[in-house]
């Protein structure tokens, strides 16, 4: 009798077939020598991990026409460009599964941030949030935000109009994305508490499908924003039917990350498994210290999932805080419908002691006020609070916190953005290793110059990816590398449906890192979070250079990457 597999077993087995059935097989790597004289670009000497697990072995790749051509001993002539790997790793590009860029790729298309970390393709749109479509009633607001944020004409509506102003401008790295629930909603019936009505709800899936056809990889939900939080499971459920006719993902937000953390569990599985779609859960966390024992039975539930046949994964940044705005520590009620409609109720007198109650229970589950750090705002007035706890940032301003933050959001119209510790380090080395669990930044992109160098954000901005290998895979030995790497690689490109991506094979596409596994590290900190990490040497996207020795080479070989329609 064949004997069962080992949880651990199975969850490895499960994952590492599904890898390579995405890409196409195990990586192939010629024992002999093979001769290329037409390479375009040659990455020499290094130590190669294929991105399906296996450990690494010295092996050059040869690459021609944006593609790998060759994988083993080469021989090539002395014309061939050659970046020089002796001594580093080599790896397939790393796939951020979870980012927040938008606006900020059409400010700066260098994606500095993102590609220095050794990114080449990230895939955005998640927690409810996609800046298509586009609701009538905030689309002058909207293009007034984006003007002021990042210097960014709005021109577009729709997933169709904004990937042609990515590829007019250009970009780094390849782009997917998701298409936000939170979008879709507000543009069918607003960002009103109130249930669909049934032509409402047919607007949205055609809104959905519409951005399925351009191209998005599938439907983000942020069930703990709004309009997200306003929406029953039953009208999530109806869209996910939408996106699993389209063969795409659904990536979740939870309704709750800590007090529900079990329940909304149960919610999002049992979602997707009434629309047979694939689910990916959003930075799985155990929030606030009340719920840190709860993360047993969390994996419990999910690899109970995986057994019963469910195509479930998750991601998780490398940090045990986490970053938002700061208007989530008020209740959902108050943040519903327009921005003006929000900040009419903060000034509301008798809606004063309701929303006082509801901060007074977030600071009993944070602990303290100096948990929570304000990390970005918009006017120059407040640039003082960059970079303070609200409790310290209150202090000076003579003020009490609830006080403090409620005129803070205020005068800056919304636009605060906070960074809050409320995880634990053991339970996040648990996730991180845990063979369903990949990489995501939750992130958008940033750089130390220009419009995107605002504020003090969340360092996982610039250190995600080198944190990973630097810190729990050298120092805390968390998982192999050849593991580890798999998770950013090939896993996530199987997930999302990229094809030939994530993996050194011939035929795969050229996207590639090169790194010093002695030297790679993240440098940016809480306190100065606007720095690139070391030990990144080379990057390469469809076989062109993007950073070479360390620098930018200012590069924009990135592609837009449309999700293919199932047959």
């Amino acid at each position: 009798m064949k004997r069962p597999l080992s949880r651990r077993r199975f969850l490895q087995a499960s994952g590492v077939a599904a890898a390579a059935a995405a890409v196409g097989g195990p990586a192939l790597i010629l024992p002999a020598c093979a001769k290329g004289d037409d390479f375009d670009l040659v990455v020499a000497g290094g130590l190669l991990y294929d991105g399906l697990g296996a450990p690494p072995i010295p092996a050059d790749v040869g690459i021609s026409g944006g593609v790998i051509k060759a994988v083993g001993r080469l021989s090539f002539s002395r014309r061939t460009p050659v970046l020089e790997a002796r001594g580093l790793s080599v790896a397939p590009g790393f796939i951020d599964v979870h980012d927040h860029t938008d606006f900020a790729l059409l400010a700066n298309p260098k994606a500095e941030s993102a590609v220095r970390q050794g990114v080449t393709t990230l895939i955005s749109g998640n927690c409810g949030s996609s800046p298509f479509p586009v609701a009538e009633e905030i689309f002058e607001e909207t293009k007034s935000r984006a003007r002021a944020q990042f210097g960014v004409e709005l021109a577009w509506r729709d997933l169709k109009g904004f990937f042609a102003a990515i590829e007019k401008g250009g970009t780094a790295l390849n782009y997917a994305t998701l298409v936000g629930h939170g979008a879709v909603r507000g543009a069918a019936m607003g960002f009103n508490d109130r249930a669909p009505k049934p032509d409402e709800l047919e607007k949205m899936k055609a809104l959905l499908a519409a951005s399925l056809q351009d191209g998005a990889a599938g439907l983000s939900t942020g069930l703990e924003y709004s309009p997200g939080s306003f929406a029953a499971p039953a009208e999530i459920t109806a869209l996910c039917r939408v996106v699993a006719e389209a063969g795409g993902v659904y990536a979740t937000h939870m309704r709750d990350e800590g007090d529900g953390l079990i329940e909304s569990l149960r919610e999002s599985i049992d979602t997707a498994k009434s629309a047979g779609v694939k689910l990916q859960i959003s930075h799985l966390k155990t929030a606030f210290p009340r719920n840190w024992k709860k993360l047993d039975a969390a994996l419990a539930l999910i690899e109970g999932a995986r057994r019963d046949g469910l195509d479930v994964t998750c991601d998780r940044y490398p940090y045990i805080a986490g970053s938002t705005d700061l208007s989530l520590n008020f209740p959902a009620w108050a943040r519903q419908g327009m921005t003006e409609e929000f900040l009419m109720r903060l000034k509301d007198p008798y809606q004063d002691k309701k929303l006082r109650e509801y901060v007074a229970e977030r600071e009993k589950k944070l602990g303290s006020w100096d948990k929570v750090v304000i990390s970005d705002v918009v006017t120059e007035k407040n640039k003082w609070t960059e970079g303070l706890d609200v409790l310290e940032a209150s202090r000076r301003a003579g003020k009490g916190a609830y006080e403090f933050m409620r005129d803070l959001i205020i005068e800056e119209k919304d636009a605060v953005g906070m960074v809050l510790f409320m995880m634990n380090e053991d339970n996040l080395k648990r996730i991180l290793a845990h063979p369903l669990i990949g990489v995501g930044s939750d992130s958008s992109i940033r750089a130390p110059y220009g419009i995107l160098s605002a504020g003090k954000p969340h360092p996982r901005a610039y250190g995600t990816f080198p944190r990973i290998l630097a810190k729990y895979v050298r120092e805390d030995k968390i998982a192999p590398a050849e593991t580890m790497i798999m998770k950013m690689t090939s896993r996530a490109a199987a997930k999302f449906g990229l094809a030939g991506r994530g993996v050194v094979k011939s035929g795969a596409f050229a996207d590639l890192v090169v790194f010093d596994p002695s030297a790679v590290a993240d440098r940016a900190t809480w306190k100065d979070p606007h720095q690139y990490p070391a030990g990144i040497a080379h990057v390469v996207v469809n076989g062109v250079t993007v950073v070479s020795g360390g620098e930018h080479t200012g590069k924009l070989p990135g592609r837009v990457l449309r999700m293919a329609k199932p047959a």
